[in-house]
């Protein structure tokens, strides 16, 4: 895309998890709190490489995660 402004990626950032409804990941969580939500982990899950995390699907995530 050649986006390069560092506040440019964090506005598109926004408006990509504004339209798939997911909520910005809090990387200061306390245990106690409520789990994320199931979409946003299954993302995250997906954002990683390799053979095991392009084939997962959302429903297989939640099945393999008792969700």
């Amino acid at each position: 895309m050649g986006v390069t402004d560092f506040q440019d990626m964090k506005t598109i950032a926004k408006l990509v998890r504004d339209l798939l409804g997911v909520s910005e990941p809090a990387f200061i969580r306390s245990v106690s709190l409520p789990r994320r939500d199931n979409m946003g982990l299954f993302l995250e899950q997906k954002s990683q490489t390799g053979a095991n995390h392009d084939l997962l699907t959302y429903n297989q995530f939640v099945l393999e995660q008792g969700l």
